[in-house]
């Protein structure tokens, strides 16, 4: 509508951005019921190794990992062997965490990635934390995960509503790359191992360009 105020659009950039998994912890993935287990699993290995593949700086985080929320997700410590990996010992939302938010000053970038279990909580609350510290805050919802989609797009409400972007892992690697003259064949591996049918549009066009030799 003419005179409504639009606000302006924050690109992730891959030389501001940071990326923050809250809570990724075996015993947690049980409690997400709004995606199916294959398929969250393979959302969150998929935001992993975009964050390797783009060399972004990566804090980790868990809750009660001693009790039964269980380990970080042996798969993300896999990809993830250096970074920063903060054991909160009873703090709910991760930045009421000194040694987390230090961790995340400490990256030295101005946008913040967040994912994690559960999207109402462990995400929304450090999210929401973020932004009123002042970060661009990023939320990936298809690696991000809770007890039904009623909880998780009241969630999206209240943070979108707060001032945090809502996009899928597939939406971050895309808007990181801004043109795939950067390293088409790079990505496009690594979409294809965790998006099949990406791969056969990748086929296709391996095939159209051997056609045409």
């Amino acid at each position: 509508m003419p005179g409504t105020q639009k606000a302006s659009y924050v690109r992730l950039d891959k030389e501001k951005a940071a990326l923050a998994l809250v809570d990724h912890q075996t015993g947690l993935f049980s409690l997400v019921q709004d995606y199916e287990p294959a398929e969250f699993r393979n959302s969150v290995l998929a935001l992993s190794a975009i964050g390797k593949f783009f060399k972004l700086p990566v804090v980790l985080t868990t809750s009660l990992s001693m009790g039964p929320n269980g380990p970080l997700l042996p798969e993300i410590l896999e990809i993830f062997p250096d970074a920063p990996l903060v054991h909160r010992p009873g703090q709910i939302n991760a930045w009421d965490n000194a040694e987390f938010v230090d961790a995340v000053k400490k990256t030295g970038r101005p946008q913040l990635i967040i994912s994690g279990i559960v999207t109402d909580v462990c995400v929304a609350h450090a999210a929401l934390s973020a932004v009123e510290a002042g970060y661009d805050v990023f939320v990936v919802t298809d690696a991000s995960g809770t007890f039904s989609p009623s909880v998780r797009e009241a969630s999206w409400i209240r943070m979108s509503n707060n001032g945090v972007q809502l996009l899928n892992w597939f939406s971050v690697a895309c808007e990181l790359m801004r043109d795939w003259r950067n390293d088409m064949a790079g990505l496009a591996a690594l979409l294809a191992k965790y998006m099949p049918a990406y791969g056969n549009l990748i086929t296709s066009r391996e095939h159209t360009l051997a056609q045409g030799k």
